[in-house]
């Protein structure tokens, strides 16, 4: 994203000089922070304190697994019920939860600045189960274990499609989140809008064929990816304030 250089302050030294005052590199908003701290904390813990047989059971009863609803309810404890959230604090290895936090700095951070840390933690709520939901219609019944960030990521991205790109295409990396977000049409009709979200969409049918995963088209949940990003694109305006 670019710094907007128009709207760095200057302002007179102690002997009269003029002196910049530049953004910091990274300003990122509390509770992204808390959240990305969290995560951190979350994998470091199971990487390097919880032995493996504990680390299993952290996975069975907080990871998302689709064969978890093919048996009754009532016969089951209620992990069904928590890990189409908690799945999403969850990651396979550093490199999963670094390339997630990257994209969530890139493009968590003008939505949270948005939106707030309330509305924050209902829309990762909602956008982490909505992208299972879409996963689990491609995988219904199967003994596959779903973690990481990456469907709430993508519910970042699908909302700050809404509001991001300017007319002109550029990005205010500090003031993208005072934009007025735009109608769908107007969406649509934005060129810059329009190629993100062309390339975002292509790249994911890549990662379907699997093109960009080492272990095969089972190692990314990118049904996942695009559950999360429609749940943003379509309704942000939920959780929108500015109207």
């Amino acid at each position: 994203m670019q710094r907007d250089q128009s709207a760095t302050p200057v302002e007179a030294d102690a002997e009269g000089a003029p002196e910049r005052h530049r953004e910091p590199a990274f300003n990122l908003p509390a509770s992204l922070s808390g959240i990305l701290l969290f995560l951190v904390a979350v994998h470091a813990l199971r990487t390097y304190v919880l032995s493996a047989a504990v680390d299993e059971e952290v996975i069975l009863n907080f990871a998302f697994l689709p064969a978890r609803y093919t048996i009754p309810l009532d016969a089951q404890g209620l992990a069904w019920l928590w890990t189409p959230v908690t799945y999403s604090f969850l990651h396979g290895s550093w490199e999963h939860l670094i390339f997630n936090i990257f994209w969530m700095v890139a493009f968590g951070a003008p939505v949270i600045r948005r939106i707030g840390p309330a509305r924050l933690a209902v829309f990762w709520c909602l956008s982490a189960a909505a992208a299972v939901a879409l996963h689990v219609v491609f995988h219904w019944g199967e003994m596959v274990i779903v973690v990481g960030a990456s469907g709430v990521v993508s519910g970042f991205m699908g909302a700050a499609v809404r509001f991001v790109f300017s007319p002109s295409g550029r990005v205010s990396r500090q003031f993208a989140h005072l934009d007025r977000r735009l109608s769908l049409t107007e969406t649509l009709a934005n060129r810059s809008a329009l190629v993100f979200t062309g390339i975002w969409f292509l790249t994911n049918f890549l990662v379907a064929l699997g093109l960009f995963s080492a272990g095969g088209i089972g190692s990314i949940a990118w049904e996942a990816h695009i559950g999360g990003f429609l749940f943003g694109f379509f309704l942000f305006g939920w959780f929108d304030p500015r109207r």
